[in-house]
């Protein structure tokens, strides 16, 4: 993912909103869905996969003559906003999507860290909200218009604590995590807690804080608590600079990490050869209609769409499905839509939904393997 990429999506994305403007579409031919997403700042990958998938969903919606909506088609727009992977930023975002552009849906934010504070901004304003990437219970814990396509962080934790016990058979685990970002601690503390409830223990529990970049203190810890395993459930923009540095300090044990790893850059790979992580969807096992998803997004973007791509892909067809049953596209009908499906397929597998924002579905295991993400099993819940 080049800069070259990334102007084009920021231009393309200062574009979209006043082209939606045009006083030759009337509003009620149009739905008008907002879009937030890092596009900017330290997680840009996960903003590039985010419009990518956002603009292929939409183009194949219009380009068939609109979404069908109680009788008639109506063209989507969106309107994207960059929250420069700031939670300020991401509220700010919610709120001129909602108070000026007047979407009827948002998608995003991406990272749980902006999506919580995001999430309040469109319960409040009663938006309808669905995240894709989010994976911290508190994006739609207590909330009635906010939704995930994503599995939650107590089900990945947990994954991740039976995956070393029973897999890589070890008793003694590290972690090392970001204390101040909620993806990242939620994670840490359920892993935590199912290894040692399953009887292993965690000889050394490390934090820092987001923005370091030197953990040599927190990995010399690590190092000379003679673990067996270590759990990194951090952004893909700072793994591996950890990686290089507990290499360097002679951390020989196993890594392992959590779907934030999905951003991982080829150029990285060659250092984390044999680590695992937990993620949402695997390109080996894809069936049918993922399969489509991903030829149709390589031959727009040169490029294989990753796990933020594939939910955000979700996301829309989530969105749509619901939109299509109720036959209405104000807000209330799209919350009240959302809150009653059961069951949607998606590119990322079945989703079921039992009363809350928070699907059931399985995750897949990937182990870095000859510099590719390779497809490792499949966990379900």
């Amino acid at each position: 993912m080049n800069r070259k990429t990334l102007a084009l999506i920021v231009t393309v994305g200062l574009l979209i909103a006043p082209a939606a403007c045009s006083p030759t579409e009337p509003p009620e031919s149009e739905l008008k869905v907002g879009i937030i997403a890092p596009i900017t700042g330290s997680i840009p990958g996960v903003g590039i996969s985010t419009v990518n998938a956002a603009q292929l969903a939409t183009q194949q919606i219009n380009d068939a003559g609109g979404l069908e909506v109680g009788g008639q088609r109506m063209k989507v727009v969106l309107f994207i906003e960059d929250d420069k992977d700031q939670a300020q930023t991401a509220a700010s975002a919610a709120q001129k999507l909602i108070n000026q552009s007047n979407v009827a849906v948002i998608i995003g934010p991406q990272a749980s860290r902006n999506a919580i504070p995001a999430s309040t901004i469109c319960e409040e304003a009663s938006i309808p909200m669905i995240s894709p990437w989010s994976t911290n219970p508190e994006t739609t814990a207590g909330k009635r218009y906010v939704f995930r396509v994503a599995f939650i962080d107590p089900f990945q934790g947990r994954i991740m604590a039976k995956f070393a016990m029973e897999e890589l058979r070890v008793t003694k685990a590290a972690v090392l995590y970001d204390v101040a970002s909620a993806y990242n601690k939620g994670i840490a503390d359920i892993f935590k807690q199912v290894f040692e409830e399953a009887g292993g223990t965690v000889v050394a529990f490390e934090s820092y804080t987001t923005g370091e970049e030197d953990f040599t203190a927190q990995l010399t810890a690590i190092r000379d608590s003679e673990a067996e395993v270590l759990f990194l459930p951090n952004y893909y923009n700072e793994v591996p600079l950890q990686v290089q540095q507990a290499l360097e300090i002679g951390v020989t044990c196993p890594i392992i990490g959590s779907d934030s790893w999905g951003g991982l850059e080829s150029a990285d790979l060659a250092q984390m050869e044999g680590f695992y992580f937990s993620t949402h969807y695997s390109t080996d096992i894809a069936g049918g209609m993922a399969q489509d998803f991903i030829k149709k997004y390589q031959e727009a973007y040169d490029e294989i769409p990753d796990d933020v791509a594939a939910l955000t892909y979700d996301a829309f067809g989530l969105l749509f499905q619901v939109i299509k049953s109720k036959g209405a596209v104000d807000p209330e009908s799209i919350r009240n839509g959302l809150s009653s499906v059961e069951r949607y397929e998606g590119v990322t597998g079945a989703m079921e939904y039992k009363g809350t924002g928070d699907p059931v579905k399985s995750a897949v295991i990937i182990q870095i393997k000859g510099g590719k993400f390779v497809f490792y099993k499949q966990a379900n819940p």
